[in-house]
């Protein structure tokens, strides 16, 4: 006949998890942030690229609407005009327009520690879109184009 001890002993032996699970759960886990991170990094990083093309294509649209006001790029890109370079989180935006005022350049250049470091991108007055600069471990797209995935493609 069982004691009263007895059952309970044997019953806080069966409770918990060994070491070696726990260690499986834990190699487990790991696993799958060692994946899932780098993934995770290049969307937040291809999430930050956006604000840069999107303030482009949007500063492209004002620049023309300046020259057809104007009749000259010359003076756009300045406060106080319907063209003022646009600010960012993860950009700086900075217009070159050369002498004579026909043709402009705006380019972004990721911000120093901004996620995006290494990237520049620029557009001109024929909609040219270039990926003039990437980060190590990036390819510069074969066109012109913004550049959106590691691979070079946009």
């Amino acid at each position: 006949m069982r004691t009263r001890s007895n059952r309970f002993c044997k019953a806080s032996r069966d409770r918990g998890f060994t070491l070696i699970e726990v260690m499986i759960a834990v190699g487990i886990v790991a696993i799958l942030a060692a994946i899932a991170l780098p993934s995770y990094q290049q969307y937040v990083a291809r999430g930050k690229l956006a604000e840069a093309t999107a303030a482009l294509a949007g500063q492209r649209v004002k620049m023309e609407q300046y020259y057809q006001d104007n009749r000259t790029y010359t003076g756009a890109c300045a406060a106080g005009t319907v063209a003022p370079l646009p600010t960012g989180e993860h950009f700086d935006y900075a217009c070159n327009i050369p002498v004579g005022g026909q043709s402009y350049t705006i380019t972004a250049t990721a911000k120093v520690n901004s996620g995006v470091d290494g990237f520049q991108f620029s557009i001109d007055q024929s909609n040219t879109r270039r990926t003039v600069a990437v980060p190590a471990g990036w390819q510069l797209p074969a066109g012109n184009c913004w550049v959106q995935r590691k691979n070079g493609t946009c």
